[in-house]
């Protein structure tokens, strides 16, 4: 899994960006066909906001959460994602 991870008015630092590869590759285990990820993380005054949207075979999933700590909203935004991936994958698995 491609992930990109962008900053708009912050800067990615290393462990942000560490922490960040970490929960997002913890998605590929409930579902293996993600190709691509992009994580875009940004602050507006005292919010820091996280939102990404993930590339599966014929679909996009997107998210996005706020928090007042950047490892805050990017842990609520990994948890959506997982939800997200676990309804999808679920709808594969009853149409069949």
């Amino acid at each position: 899994m491609q992930i990109n991870i962008s900053g708009h008015h912050v800067d990615v630092t290393p462990p942000i960006r560490d922490y960040c590869e970490t929960k997002l590759e913890k998605l590929s285990r409930h579902y293996d066909n993600i190709t691509n990820a992009q994580v875009i993380l940004s602050v507006e005054k005292l919010i820091q906001k996280a939102e990404a949207r993930v590339h599966i075979n014929g679909h996009d999933l997107c998210a996005g959460s706020e928090d007042k700590d950047m490892y805050a909203a990017i842990d609520a935004l990994t948890d959506k994602l997982d939800r997200q991936l676990k309804k999808h994958k679920e709808k594969l698995q009853n149409h069949r």
